[in-house]
């Protein structure tokens, strides 16, 4: 009587996490994400460790939190993680305004953006 399980929007060998409603616009964020995919993750925390950009603190807690996923719920190997895909999408904006010469509104957009990062266990080569 009870429902199917639900199944796996990955492979077995992949984990996800997502992060949404980060305040930055995705074109910024987007460059962060560039900087880590197809590396290991390790050599993408340093990075994101060492990075200058503001958005790179976030970004770093959303790839922890895949290889948690990838550890703790998918029982892979830490040590041959790989950043697999590392996607940027648009969220909501908030509309705000200021008040410019001779009666007019000067719009002001201020964009949010998601990130979704995906590691995938690769066996390494000897």
């Amino acid at each position: 009587m009870s429902k199917d399980k639900n199944p796996r929007r990955v492979a077995d060998n992949e984990a996800r996490a997502k992060l949404r409603m980060l305040r930055t616009s995705p074109q910024k964020l987007n460059l962060v994400a560039q900087m880590i995919r197809g590396k290991k993750v390790d050599k993408a925390l340093t990075d994101l460790t060492f990075s200058k950009k503001r958005i790179a603190d976030d970004v770093k807690k959303c790839l922890q939190s895949a290889i948690a996923n990838a550890e703790n719920n998918h029982n892979l190997d830490v040590d041959e993680l790989i950043v697999a895909e590392a996607y940027v999408g648009k969220n909501m904006t908030l509309k705000r305004g200021r008040p410019r010469a001779r009666g007019r509104f000067g719009k002001i957009l201020k964009p949010f953006a998601e990130l979704t990062i995906l590691v995938r266990q690769v066996e390494e080569q000897s």
